[in-house]
């Protein structure tokens, strides 16, 4: 292409599921219902730990910037989505796609970390629960969730810059209903090689590495509960991270899906767009739920609330 003939980019068109126009509506309606239950899950959480003091323990911290990840995150993309759905106009600006992509990779990449972090919380507690209070102190906490959203926020700064230094002379249709990494380096029309290492060298090292941290300390954590003895310990023991476990589960689990139903050649590109979709909705409304049936003192507490709150309507 002659260089003299190439055309700035000053806006993108999120195609998002302009090609299965008889679902728009009906996706609306799911949608919006997902992200009202995500924001008074995570809301509810949030409020049980901030207002009961019992659970101003290392666990609930982290478990309280899990909350705000999971509110912040698809905030990033769903109110866009929305009304793309609701409405005709697709486009983002230049400075608003760069901006959506930033906070979105910032904050999934946070919430990868945090995950390992919770995962060597309960490491310590349940291999270590004498040296627990010595060695998750209130400083050495908010270091760990500190360093989780500074590494996130950074790593996504630099993916940006990257992405958005390439030129763009292409079509500006987004193959997704949000501006991510993949369908915008694909509009590119210079040598994408450095934002496609970047991504390989940097996320893959990232994100292998918060995977590990995770993996062997859960392999320690089962390791040592098989040690004890009592049926009745092992089951503490267990409840303390089962909650957890299931949202390290769903979370990973709901990534490689993702991934491999998107990067299979069956799948159409909007099948591929709906299922995108579902994972950056579905698993932030299911993890304040899984957090509230499976732990009895988050369960206790908002219990407590609600009933309070009936109590003060009746007065």
């Amino acid at each position: 292409m002659d260089v003299y003939n190439q055309t700035t980019v000053t806006e993108f068109i999120l195609i998002g599921l302009s090609d299965l126009p008889e679902v728009r509506y009906p996706l609306f309606v799911v949608f919006a219902a997902i992200y009202q239950v995500t924001l008074v899950g995570n809301g509810a959480i949030l409020l049980a730990i901030g207002a009961e003091k019992k659970l101003h323990t290392p666990m609930y911290y982290f478990l309280a910037n899990l909350s705000l990840l999971d509110i912040f995150c698809p905030s990033a993309t769903v109110p866009k989505m929305l009304q793309n759905l609701l409405t005709e106009k697709k486009n983002i600006s230049f400075l608003g796609c760069a901006f959506q992509l930033f906070f979105l990779v910032a904050l999934a990449g946070t919430e990868v970390f945090l995950l390992s972090v919770m995962a060597y919380d309960r490491y310590v507690a349940i291999c270590f629960p004498l040296c627990y209070t010595l060695i998750m102190t209130k400083g050495h906490c908010v270091q760990l969730s500190a360093g989780t959203w500074a590494a996130g926020f950074l790593n996504s700064l630099l993916h940006t810059v990257f992405t958005f230094h390439l030129s763009f002379c292409k079509s500006n249709q987004v193959n997704q209903y949000y501006c991510d990494i993949p369908p915008v380096v694909a509009l590119s029309c210079s040598s994408t090689y450095m934002a496609e290492m970047l991504v390989l060298v940097v996320g893959g090292v990232l994100g292998i590495s918060a995977f590990l941290i995770t993996g062997i300390s859960y392999i320690y954590i089962i390791s040592t509960i098989l040690k004890i003895r009592s049926a009745e310990g092992k089951r503490k023991a267990f409840s303390t991270c089962a909650s957890h476990l299931l949202v390290v589960c769903l979370f990973y689990v709901t990534v490689i899906f993702t991934y491999l139903r998107s990067s299979s050649s069956n799948n159409s590109p909007a099948r591929s767009r709906l299922i995108s979709m579902l994972y950056g909705v579905i698993t932030p409304m299911l993890n304040p739920i899984i957090y509230s049936l499976r732990n009895t003192e988050v369960k206790g507490v908002l219990r407590k609330f609600l009933c309070h709150k009936t109590y003060l309507q009746k007065r």
